[in-house]
C-alpha cells in the first residue's frame, strides 16, 4: 500500500502512456476504415445498383386498344338533347312550358286572317260652271281613298275639286263623257298609267295591297292588322313584315334570311 501511495501518480501516468499508443496504434486502422467506408458511400450514389428491366405490362393499353376499334354509338338526339336541347319559351304558365326547337321561332308563327286594302274613288259631285262667267266650266268633286298608303293620314277618304285636264299626285281627269253638268261617265288616269272610268253609280275600286293578323303560340303573342313594313318582336328578336299577298306572308331578320308564312284562313 504504501508503494501505491508513493508511485500512484507515476502509475497513472503510465496508464495514460500506454493509453495513447494504443490509440496512436489503433488510429490509421480507424482512419483507413471510415476512408473506405466513404468510398463505399460515394461508389452506392454514383453507381447505384440497378434491376434488370422486365417486359411491361400492356394488358390494360391493349384492352383499351380493342375498345377503340369498335365506334362508339352516342345519341345526343331525343330524349337526351345535349348538343340541340329544347328551347325554354316563357309562357303565362307557372313554370315555363318546354317548347321542342321546330315549334319556335318565326316559322311557327300562324297567319290566322288577310284583309284586301283598296284603291277607291268616287265622284261625289258635280258643280256646274258660274253662269256669269263664259270661261267658267264645270268642276268635280272626286273622292279618293287609299287604304294600303304606308301613313296613316293618307289612308283616309280626301276629296279633290278639278276640272277636265287638271292633274294631282293620284289622277288626271282626261275627259268627261255626257253632258259636262250631268256626266255620264269620268275617265281619269291613275299616277301608275291605269286609264279608269267613274259615275256616281259606279266607284272605282281595286285591290292595292293587305294586311295580316298573326299569333305566335309560346308566346300567347297576336299581332292584328298588319301592314307592311311593320316589325315583329318574336322571343326577343326583331323580325320585319317585307310582302304581304293574299294567301301569304313574309317575316325577313335583320341579317336578311326570310320566311314565307302561308295563311291559314282565306282572305276576309
Amino acid at each position: 500500500m504504501d508503494f501505491l501511495k508513493k508511485h500512484y501518480e507515476k502509475i497513472l501516468l503510465g496508464i495514460v502512456l500506454i493509453g495513447l499508443a494504443v490509440a496512436f496504434v489503433f488510429l490509421p486502422f480507424k482512419i483507413s476504415a471510415e476512408k473506405q467506408q466513404l468510398q463505399d458511400l460515394e461508389a452506392s450514389l454514383t453507381h447505384p445498383k440497378t434491376k434488370m428491366l422486365t417486359n411491361a405490362d400492356l394488358t390494360f393499353a391493349d384492352a383499351t386498344l380493342k375498345r377503340m376499334e369498335t365506334p362508339l354509338a352516342v345519341d345526343f338526339g331525343p330524349p337526351n338533347r345535349l348538343v340541340n336541347p329544347k328551347a325554354w319559351q316563357q309562357t303565362h304558365d307557372n313554370p315555363p312550358r318546354l317548347f321542342p326547337q321546330e315549334k319556335t321561332g318565326p316559322n311557327t308563327v300562324v297567319v290566322t286572317n288577310i284583309t284586301p286594302l283598296y284603291l277607291s274613288i268616287t265622284l261625289d259631285e258635280v258643280r256646274p260652271a258660274d253662269a256669269a262667267d263664259p270661261a267658267s266650266t264645270p268642276k268635280y268633286i272626286i273622292s279618293v281613298e287609299k287604304q294600303a298608303a304606308a301613313q296613316r293620314t293618307q289612308q283616309r277618304k280626301r276629296p279633290y275639286l278639278c276640272k277636265v285636264g287638271e292633274k294631282n299626285e293620284t289622277f288626271q281627269l282626261k275627259e268627261v263623257g255626257g253632258a259636262p253638268d250631268n256626266p255620264t261617265n269620268i275617265v281619269l288616269v291613275l299616277s301608275d298609267g291605269e286609264t279608269v272610268n267613274v259615275n256616281k253609280e259606279k266607284p272605282f275600286k281595286r285591290i292595292d295591297g293587305y294586311m295580316a293578323s298573326l299569333y305566335y303560340e309560346p308566346q300567347k303573342k297576336k299581332w292584328t292588322d298588319q301592314r307592311l313594313g311593320q316589325p315583329l318582336n318574336i322571343n326577343g328578336e326583331d323580325y320585319k313584315i317585307v310582302a304581304i299577298s293574299k294567301d301569304e306572308v313574309v317575316l325577313s331578320a335583320p341579317n336578311g334570311k326570310k320566311w314565307t308564312l302561308k295563311s291559314t284562313a282565306p282572305p276576309s
